[in-house]
């Protein structure tokens, strides 16, 4: 390299280092400011413009009991977390009751079947019992309720059901509600076909029709009807009468009454019988 070429670089070599420092110093200069400036003032990432899926809230409440909260007294399943009466519910298939035995016994509640609907002819028939069965569990000094098993199709059959209730009921006070209880049978039943939102309106029918009449309403399941048939979300302002023969709770939602077994043996009834748990509200 000349002198003379040397000599005219030097200017422009300080003058690049000039920038170059002044640049290092900038940069060190925002990075301090942006450490120390307040978070919320920070630059932050754009919020995401599509909505995040959420699972929609259920209107269900949660089951306060679990397995750890029954055990079995005098052959009976008590509740040791909270007041739960032992009830049966008959109807013709135990023939007559001894109902003096049944209370005796331990027994503080009953449910009586006022009828039923054939599964293969769709025929609507009295319980022949229903009427000696409602007065003899009245004069024993039970708390009655009812229940009807249904076989409904369509949401007006539901209200012929509860019409038969309410005939055979003619007026009768209750401390317990009018069930209805609408079961699976097979395939090869008239109701083989039945699908979910027929059988929730069927459900919503017929408990409207008893509770117009003044009585209350609860409807009978189990939980595979709630699986496959039942909307439980669209019938939440009814009680509900759970059906899960096991010694431990594990339904995941509130039921006011629990069918345990269909096996029980009771003092004055012959045979089998399902034996239930009400769950009721404690006095202060």
């Amino acid at each position: 390299m000349s002198p003379v070429r040397k000599k005219m670089n030097d200017p422009m070599l300080a003058l690049v280092q000039g920038f170059a420092a002044i640049s290092v110093t900038a940069a060190v200069l925002g990075l301090v400011l942006f450490l120390s400036a307040p978070r919320d003032s920070r630059e932050l990432p754009a919020e995401p413009t599509q909505p995040v899926a959420t699972r929609p809230v259920s209107r269900i409440p949660e089951n306060p009991y679990g397995p750890e909260d029954f055990t079995y007294e005098n052959g009976l399943l008590t509740c040791t977390a909270g007041a739960a009466l032992p009830g049966v519910d008959v109807s013709a298939h135990q023939g007559a009751v001894d109902w003096e035995l049944v209370r005796e016994s331990g027994i503080q509640f009953a449910m009586i079947r006022l009828g039923y609907r054939g599964y293969t002819n769709g025929g609507i028939y009295y319980d022949e019992y229903a009427r000696d069965n409602l007065r003899g569990a009245r004069e024993a000094g039970l708390e009655i309720g009812a229940y009807f098993y249904s076989q409904a199709l369509t949401v007006e059959e539901a209200r012929e059901e509860a019409r038969l209730c309410l005939e055979v009921l003619e007026g009768m006070p209750l401390e317990l509600p009018v069930v209805y209880d609408w079961e699976y049978v097979s395939q090869e039943a008239r109701t083989g076909q039945m699908d979910r939102q027929t059988l929730t309106d069927c459900a919503r029918a017929f408990c409207d029709a008893i509770e117009a009449s003044g009585y209350e309403a609860m409807i009978y399941f189990n939980p595979a009807l709630t699986e496959s048939l039942l909307d439980l979300e669209a019938l939440t302002d009814y009680d509900w009468w759970l059906a899960m023969y096991s010694g431990e709770m594990t339904f995941p939602h509130a039921v006011e009454m629990w069918q345990y077994t269909a096996s029980g043996t009771i003092p004055g009834i012959e045979g089998d019988v399902d034996v239930n748990l009400l769950f009721v509200e404690e006095s202060e």
